[in-house]
Formats: structure tokens, sequence, C-alpha cells
């Protein structure tokens, strides 16, 4: 009989960690839909549990300050969290007492105790999910109500077959976060086409696109994007794994990117699912694109540039980079 955890009687099909790991990661590629399947392993004993909620936050809090980040914007969907006030309840939980509203609260209060006791600046983007398009306008007014309490953006994340007009749901979430002054980033051209990354700008209001790796695909909308220093937040290992890219990473999107000077960062992606630190894609950056330290330190400022903090505290961040590296930092940001 295979074990169960002790508060929700999972069942875990393994009796040790190493084994729970083959379970949930993975370092082969893998369809998106066969990486979106691992959730369903490990959510079920996070989502509705008010201490797990905010441990899994103060600890990927401490993992990051262990790789050296000054400063970090994780991702996540408060209903894929929450177990009341959530239509449907996900992962096949009984209806409890945790809102999506509690799952912020919570989330917060785990990233603040960890900035706390590890010397490192934490903020938080709340996803819409593109199959859930109920979800959307709740999203937004919880970036509303925790707006920089730890909150700094909106996110739209999932299949990118889903589009804006047959979810128009999405597009009223974003043009409240646009009324409101809600940053707004967008999974867009990652394993979908350049028309992805087309709306996410033109009808999202998108400030910077998640992965864009497709963009290139269409000539004119990359050239006018290049010319908006429009950011794309790029992550080498999460895109050979999902199939994103093409495998050799000698052929990767970010090479141009890089050769082109676009406004781009380079970033981790679910760690627990791709085994994945920084560093992790620090190394193929290095191995297989040729990234010198100086690339290294232009997409460190480009991602600081392109934060979504406020201006004071976005200087603030910005000195620190350019004092670490020994560099000017101008009037301008």
């Amino acid at each position: 009989m295979f074990p169960h955890t002790r508060r929700f009687y999972v069942v875990l099909r393994t009796d040790s960690v190493e084994g729970l790991l083959q379970i949930v990661s993975y370092d082969e590629p893998l369809s998106l839909t066969g990486f979106l399947a691992k959730f369903n392993h490990y959510m079920p004993a996070i989502a509705g549990d008010r201490e797990a909620i905010k441990r899994v936050a103060y600890e990927f809090v401490e993992m990051k300050a262990k790789e050296g980040v000054a400063y970090v914007e994780v991702r996540y969907s408060p209903h894929f969290l929450a177990n009341s006030k959530v239509d449907p309840i996900p992962w096949g939980q009984e209806e409890g007492d945790v809102t999506p509203d509690d799952v912020v609260d919570l989330v917060n209060q785990g990233l603040r105790r960890g900035e706390k006791e590890f010397d490192i600046k934490a903020r938080s983007i709340l996803c819409c999910m593109r199959h859930m398009p109920n979800w959307s306008l709740e999203v937004v007014e919880l970036c509303k109500k925790y707006h920089n309490d730890t909150v700094v953006a909106i996110d739209l994340a999932g299949d990118e077959s889903l589009n804006c007009e047959a979810a128009p749901g999405h597009q009223m979430a974003y043009e409240e976060a646009v009324r409101c002054g809600i940053h707004r980033t967008v999974h867009a051209g990652e394993v979908g086409p350049a028309s992805v990354v087309k709306e996410a700008v033109e009808v999202l209001k998108a400030e910077r696109i998640g992965h864009g790796y497709h963009t290139i695909d269409d000539p004119i909308l990359y050239r006018e994007l290049l010319n908006r220093k429009m950011h794309f937040e790029t992550c080498p290992w999460s895109s050979y794994l999902t199939g994103a890219c093409d495998p050799d990473f000698t052929k990767h999107p970010i090479i141009q990117f890089r050769n082109d000077k676009a406004n781009f960062s380079l970033n981790t992606d679910d760690p627990l699912i791709f085994r994945s630190t920084l560093d992790v894609d620090y190394k193929i950056a290095v191995k297989h694109m040729g990234f010198t330290e100086e690339d290294f330190l232009q997409v460190n400022i480009n991602a600081a540039r392109s934060c979504f903090l406020p201006e004071n505290e976005k200087r603030e961040l910005l000195e620190k980079l350019y004092k670490a590296y020994d560099m000017e930092l101008s009037t301008g940001l």
C-alpha cells in the first residue's frame, strides 16, 4: 500500500523524496500538456492548506536568496491554491475555507518573512488562466487590493490556443488593470504563434511578454517590439522541457534577441517540476549560446529596468546593481 500525506491522504505512489521527484519533475523534453499534468501530483497536498501556502512562499524566497538573487517577482494563480469561493474547486478538493483572497494574504506573509530573514526583495504577480476567464476579474480585483503589498502585476498563463476574443473575461480584466495602473505581463509566443504576442500587446496592453520566442516568426511585429523596447522574460531550460523551441540551444531565439540587443532577461521557470535554479539557465547560456560576463550584466540591468517596482524602488535596485558591477548609473532610468 502506498503512503499518504497525514493531512490530506494523497496517494504518493512512492516512499522516498527521490521517488517523489521522479513523479513530479522531469529533465527530458515533454509536451506542454505533459508538463501541466505534473501539477496534479502535488498541488492537492498544498492547495487549501494555510501553513503549506505560507511555507512554500517563504521557502521560495530562501531558495532565491541562496541563488544570489537581489530581487524576484514570483507568479502564481490564487485560485489554484484555494478551496473556497472558487468555481470549480481545483485538484478534486473538498470545499474548505481558503479563498483566493486568503491565498494572496498567506503568500504575502510567507514572502515578507522570507524578505526579512534572507535580505532579498520579493514581489508577486497574480495569474489569470486562459481556460478560466471567469476568474480573471477577481484576479485584477486582488491585484488592486494588494497593490504593492507584495503584488505588483497581473499575468495571463495557460493554453495559448485560447484567445481573448473567445474569452472576453481576460480582456475586461486587463482593461481594468490599465485603468487602475496595474502592471501587465502575458505568457505569449512560448509554444503559441506570433499572433498571440500581437494580441497580448495590442489587446491586453502587455508591458512585458512571458517567453515570446515565436515573436521572431513575424519580422514586422518583432521589429516593432524591438523599437518599443518590449521586455521578453526568457527561460532557456523551460523552453527545452516544454518543447517550445528547437531542442538545439545553439538555434534558440534568445541568441537572436541578444544579437539584436533586444530588451530581455534570463529567468528560471517552475523550479520544482524542472529541477532548476537560475544557475541551470545561466550555464545553458554560457555553454550553448556564448554568453559573456558582459551579456549577463546587461540582461540583469534589463530585468531591473523592466521590473514592476515603483520608480523609487526600481532606482534603488538599479543603484545596487550598478554598484555591484562597478558601473556608473545615468541620471535617467
